[in-house]
């Protein structure tokens, strides 16, 4: 499965964010969307998402030689915010989920399954998600994507605010979620990516350059990915 983005354009008043991006992502792999601050990551996202308008560009799901325009049910978004429903309790908002999900379902496990899976204690399954840590709301919504199961998930910088320990198991979550899907991982802290990705993709001057990770040391890769950014920033 690829997923082919070609010719994507995006501008806010005189600034032009996107400029005619053409780039496939191969399932299998996860991409880490390196960028400064601010260079458009998350607008990328909201593209490819449909939560913004763009100027040019056209989204296309290849699988098995056949291909289709990418859908809104082919993406899970985790936001760099955890956005949850507060005012249930974890099993109530588990349990919705499932229900609505239930035809998509290939291996059905049960409610505490999945909170065991997501390394949820006991105790906080019942409470309202309004007491949940930041970690736990960012866990609550990694577990429903995965529910999901999208063909393509994008990730706006999931992982920055979290504890080390949160950190590692949200990224052992995603290397197990990589295998017939599209992962597309944005962040702004390069030994991030590094450790987690397998390819890197920077958003320089509006638009994506992948960086050849092959026979480069991790200091030359550092220093290439650098000097690229520096580049950018000097522009």
């Amino acid at each position: 499965m690829e997923l082919k983005v070609e010719h994507l354009s995006k501008s806010f008043e005189t600034k032009e964010v996107l400029k005619d991006i053409n780039f496939t992502f191969q399932e299998g792999k996860i991409y880490g969307l390196l960028g400064r601050n601010g260079s458009g990551k998350t607008t990328f996202f909201n593209c490819l998402n449909r939560d913004i308008p763009f100027e040019e560009g056209t989204f296309t799901l290849i699988d098995k030689e056949q291909s289709r325009p990418l859908e809104l049910e082919d993406i899970g978004y985790v936001l760099s915010t955890p956005n949850v429903p507060e005012f249930l309790t974890g099993r109530e908002f588990l349990k919705f989920f499932l229900d609505i999900h239930q035809d998509k379902l290939d291996e059905k496990k049960t409610i505490d399954e999945y909170f065991e899976f997501m390394h949820i204690e006991k105790e906080d399954r019942d409470k309202l998600l309004k007491d949940y840590s930041y970690g736990m709301k960012n866990k609550m919504q990694m577990l429903v994507n995965m529910i999901a199961d999208p063909n393509v998930l994008l990730l706006d910088e999931p992982l920055t605010s979290l504890d080390v320990v949160v950190a590692e198991e949200m990224k052992q979550v995603l290397k197990s979620m990589k295998k017939n899907h599209i992962l597309i991982f944005s962040t702004h802290i390069m030994e991030l990516a590094l450790s987690l990705c397998d390819e890197i993709v920077l958003l320089n001057h509006g638009t994506l350059q992948e960086i050849d990770r092959s026979h480069l040391t991790d200091q030359e890769l550092k220093d290439k990915i650098l000097a690229a950014l520096t580049e950018e920033s000097s522009c």
